[in-house]
């Protein structure tokens, strides 16, 4: 599909997709078709929509953090998790599922492959339609650290990972990960899923997408203190947090993984006080500095899900809280831009306007609204 930018006259049809941004004032009457920068500034972000009133078809939005201007949609098909951006800027991956009677039929599984120049679709790969439809997260799709093989979670409800070749663009291989749910990339060719039981399943993957597995023992209590999937990475490492709140650091290579020292986001006060994590991507990480980001929130348990006002920021290295802010509205999702001077976006499955900080101080700089309908997770270059 082209990218149109539309001047304010035409704004207005817009609504119908659910969208609406600042567009810029210079454009004349009449839409125009622009070509994006590629790669892409550090301060996009794409916010993936699963369109929970009509799920047949799922969007992905594109924002300039700066400006705060609209940039560009892609349609996404039936139970739309995200978009995977390769790590040059120079290829959009997108998971995506249709059935031949809009959300009854024969279902098609591909890999749209999209420019992100124009945001034309570029080719198609065909893969078994088993793909997981759950709630959107990172884990459902994720590149190998050298971009090879494209890994995409199935859930039929047997569990797997589709291994897809972004060289050759073909389908390679489904790996078997039974009792073992999503994927969480470790190195060059190698992944891990986290099994029912605590344990890990690594996985490592030659040059045909061939796969070497490996089970470890149980690393994670299930029972006393179950973690989410919402896993951020630093370096070598995995963060898990755990319902009540505890981060657990998870050093995994090809071969083997190590869990280390945990410690709480909360004290013991503020425990007491149902001070914990939440939300649908409630954890954001800063690689460079070190830092982890977590949306907090007053509540039991079970509220692990729930959205906060919140951010409190945590040196990895010590466990430390270094910092914490308010956020001007509820978030149930947070993420990062990548570079030296980071913003930190957040938004709210509910209320799909997306604010946009200045992650160092936690200063709010704007506000973009009408960014989707149940937006989930977000993605930056």
């Amino acid at each position: 599909m082209r990218l149109r930018i539309y001047n304010a006259l035409a704004m207005s049809a817009m609504l119908v997709a659910s969208a609406r941004a600042e567009v810029p004032s210079d454009i004349g009457g009449g839409p125009s078709v622009a070509t994006l920068a590629v790669p892409a500034s550090k301060h996009w972000v794409w916010v993936n929509d699963f369109v929970f009133p009509h799920m047949a078809d799922g969007m992905a939005y594109l924002v300039d953090g700066d400006s705060g201007r609209y940039l560009g949609t892609l349609s996404t098909g039936y139970g739309f998790a995200r978009v995977v951006l390769s790590r040059d800027g120079k290829m959009i991956y997108s998971p995506e599922t249709y059935f031949s009677r809009g959300t009854r039929g024969k279902r098609t599984d591909v890999v749209t492959l999209y420019d992100p120049g124009t945001l034309k679709t570029l080719g198609e790969i065909a893969i078994p339609p088993k793909r997981s439809s759950n709630l959107p997260m990172m884990a459902n799709s994720v590149m190998t650290d050298d971009d090879r093989f494209l890994l995409i979670y199935n859930f039929n409800p047997a569990q797997s990972v589709t291994v897809v070749d972004t060289t050759t663009r073909k389908f390679v291989r489904e790996v078997e990960t039974p009792g073992c749910a999503l994927i969480y990339p470790t190195g060059p060719r190698s992944f891990f899923s986290v099994c029912g039981d605590g344990s890990l399943s690594l996985v490592e993957l030659d040059d045909a997408g061939a796969a070497h597995q490996k089970r470890t023992q149980p690393l994670f209590d299930m029972a006393a203190d179950p973690v989410t999937e919402k896993a951020v990475r630093i370096k070598d490492s995995w963060y898990f947090v755990s319902f009540a709140g505890r981060i657990y650091p998870l050093k995994v290579g090809a071969q083997q993984a190590v869990l280390g020292t945990s410690w709480w986001l909360s004290s013991e006060a503020e425990r007491k006080a149902g001070w914990r994590s939440g939300g649908v991507q409630q954890l954001a990480a800063d690689p460079q500095k070190s830092l982890l980001y977590a949306i907090m929130h007053r509540g039991g348990l079970e509220t692990h899900k729930d959205p906060g006002k919140d951010v409190w920021v945590f040196d990895v290295s010590t466990g430390k809280r270094v910092q914490q802010f308010a956020l001007k509205s509820l978030a149930s999702s947070i993420q990062l831009s990548s570079d030296e001077k980071p913003l930190l976006f957040s938004i709210f499955i509910e209320a799909a306007n997306l604010d946009v900080y200045d992650a160092a101080s936690g200063k709010w700089l704007r506000t973009v609204e009408h960014v989707g309908t149940s937006p989930t997770i977000m993605v930056t270059p």
